[in-house]
């Protein structure tokens, strides 16, 4: 059994953070939303691993991930020249995967169920493909499955207007090698991609066996800001254990579920967890309220900010407003000019969202 992680695209609903790096390198709870498959994959026995990357992020993805040794696995990068679709990412895979049955994650998902009870329905059933299913308020935005009483996949439909149920389509999947040649005779989609239902469906409509499981735990998929701020919330509320490696001041308060690295100081501020704060960070003067990662290097001065995402080497200074449900990206600077400006100026990239009050 292998294991294929796509870690392409162009991650363009989190911009402008992924105009520079990779959208499943964007931290929750200060780990990589990458890791957290790559720990689910190992932890069901699956430690041979081929990850698709695109020419774009792939050398940042293979410099930070490495070989898979601190996973205790075996990574393979595999590149895929141009964004064609998770059948065409298959298809680039198809050397490393062989005859390997296989399952594709994709790499910006995060799930609170174990991988190995679907592993296990899937090889005992001897199945062509499992797919796994979610129910959602919403699922004319997402793929969606129509299955019989028996989980047994009918049909799958991409963002219906009428959709025949609520189990949307998660980005994980269990392959036997039959699903190689399904895609060897799907034809692109109207947008110009391979898609993988249109694979799934070949399956079905051969009368292969295709089945599905229902997630039960929650199900991340942190495309989005918003999500990514759900993700990191819901992380810290069930996997943060109080560790305080760093060095903590006499008027400084700590309270309930919070992680300090080493090399950070914290000089008479208040912290109310569940917070993560990375290593070599400098605090000072602050209040971090509940829900928020602070990754390595960060320098707080007079912030005041919960429920919020801090990357790597940001420094805030001097703000005196609450900054609630913010992702602040590496290396940004955020402080209070010199004097008051008569006007205000900007100059705004593409993709970013700004609000005064």
């Amino acid at each position: 059994m292998k294991a294929l992680i796509l870690s392409g695209g162009k991650g363009t609903r989190l911009r402008p953070l992924t105009y520079t790096g990779a959208k499943q390198l964007v931290p929750v709870a200060n780990k990589p939303i990458l890791w957290y498959g790559i720990e689910d994959i190992v932890a069901a026995g699956i430690t041979d691993i081929g990850i698709i990357i695109s020419p774009e992020t792939g050398k940042e993805v293979e410099t930070k991930t490495g070989n898979g040794e601190r996973f205790g696995a075996n990574i393979t990068y595999i590149l895929q020249e141009q964004p064609a679709g998770l059948a065409h990412a298959v298809k680039v895979a198809h050397p490393f995967l062989g005859d390997s049955p296989f399952i594709m994650y994709l790499g910006d998902n995060i799930i609170q169920s174990e991988l190995t009870t679907f592993l296990n329905t899937f090889k005992k059933q001897q199945l062509d493909a499992l797919i796994m299913l979610r129910r959602v308020s919403n699922p004319s935005a997402f793929g969606v499955a129509k299955v019989d009483e028996n989980g047994r996949v009918l049909q799958l439909i991409e963002k219906p207007k009428d959709p025949p149920s609520n189990l949307a389509l998660v980005g994980i999947y269990f392959f036997a090698n039959t699903i190689h040649d399904a895609i060897a005779n799907i034809q692109p989609s109207a947008r110009g991609e391979l898609e993988i239902t249109d694979a799934i469906q070949k399956l079905i409509d051969r009368e292969q066996k295709v089945e599905a499981c229902t997630l039960e735990g929650w199900w991340l998929d942190t495309g989005k800001k918003d999500d990514l701020l759900e993700a990191n919330r819901i992380i810290l509320d069930t996997q943060i254990t109080p560790s305080i490696e760093g060095e903590v001041d006499e008027k400084s308060q700590i309270i309930g579920r919070v992680q300090i690295g080493a090399g950070t100081k914290v000089v008479n501020s208040s912290i109310r967890g569940p917070v993560i704060i990375g290593s070599d960070c400098y605090l000072e003067n602050c209040f971090i309220g509940p829900y928020s990662s602070i990754a390595d290097g960060v320098t707080l001065i007079e912030a005041d900010l919960e429920h919020s995402v801090i990357l790597q080497k940001a420094t805030i200074a001097g703000i005196h407003q609450r900054i609630v449900d913010s992702v602040i990206g590496q290396r940004a600077q955020l402080g209070v000019a010199p004097r008051r400006p008569k006007a205000i100026r900007f100059m705004i990239g593409d993709d970013c969202q700004i609000e005064l009050a």
